[in-house]
């Protein structure tokens, strides 16, 4: 009797233990696996590189607008031509890769980089600490100064503080836009350079903001344009490549900084500042 009492104990004792043990390694299987699958998150988010990604592929996708010139525009065979398309292609190609050009309104430029639309945008692109908060920078690759253009007739702007209560007109979101804002302006929205001009030459608008090349070009191509620069800033602007923040863009950065001071050390940059704006805008000296 004892006996069947002990050998009924130790059966017992055996069950509970084979239960324990088993819960245990469920146990053990159920914690170790969020580590196993954070481990393979973090190893999939460290693998994400923009640079290695565009090298894989073979293009590398630049947005632009294609209706500014000299920055990017088309030519009389409709070709897409200009500073920032050549500055484009010799970076791809210091990159080992093709570019690939996609035009848009400035408004959906931006836009399109958070999207991941676009690797780069390389469209005359001023540094601001706004923009700079969302995006991050490549070195400046030109500076351009700030031009007030008006009619030649217009004796009322002199300064950037008579731009208040004047009727101005660009994109919406460039830089043109927020700084004629800031100074009192009524800016109107508008698609491209060309239809600047048109409501400056019709007189519905008193001035608009652009850079002072792009008004030299602008008048090389209408040389009977009765427009004249009515306000310069002294201090220039550092146009550069805004990409998408994080690390993914980091190696990215590096190869375009290092292209970009290629192309300035080798002269090249400065032969195409001459080529399309007829003065050297690649440097700040």
């Amino acid at each position: 009797m004892n006996r069947k009492k002990i050998t009924a104990l130790a059966l017992t004792a055996a069950l509970s233990a084979a239960v324990l043990a088993g819960c245990g390694s469920s146990a053990a299987s159920s914690s170790a696996a969020p580590t196993a699958d954070s481990a393979a998150a973090t190893a999939d988010t460290a693998a994400v590189d923009q640079l290695a990604q565009i090298k894989e592929r073979g293009t590398i996708t630049i947005a632009m607008e294609g209706t500014w010139a000299p920055w990017t525009y088309h030519d009389e065979n409709d070709n897409l031509v200009g500073y920032d398309v050549e500055v484009g292609t010799l970076i791809a190609e210091k990159l080992g890769v093709e570019p690939e050009f996609v035009e848009g309104e400035w408004d959906g430029l931006l836009a399109g980089l958070d999207a991941g639309r676009y690797d780069i945008m390389v469209n005359g692109v001023d540094i601001t600490e706004e923009r700079a908060e969302k995006y991050d920078f490549s070195e400046p690759y030109a500076y351009n100064r700030t031009a007030v253009i008006t009619k030649g007739d217009n004796d009322t702007i002199h300064t950037l503080e008579d731009l208040n209560g004047k009727k101005t007109a660009n994109t919406i979101s460039s830089t043109y836009a927020q700084l004629a804002e800031q100074y009192g302006a009524e800016v109107t929205g508008v698609d491209d350079l060309n239809q600047t001009f048109e409501l400056l030459n019709s007189g519905r608008i008193d001035a608009t903001l652009n850079a002072e090349v792009t008004f030299y070009d602008y008048t090389k191509e209408h040389p009977d344009a009765n427009v004249k620069i009515a306000v310069l800033t002294q201090d220039a602007n550092e146009v550069a490549i805004p990409l998408r923040k994080g690390e993914e863009s980091a190696t990215l950065r590096e190869a375009i900084n290092a292209a970009i001071d290629e192309l300035r050390a080798s002269g090249q940059l400065k032969e195409l500042s001459e080529k399309y704006f007829g003065t050297d805008i690649s440097t700040n000296e």
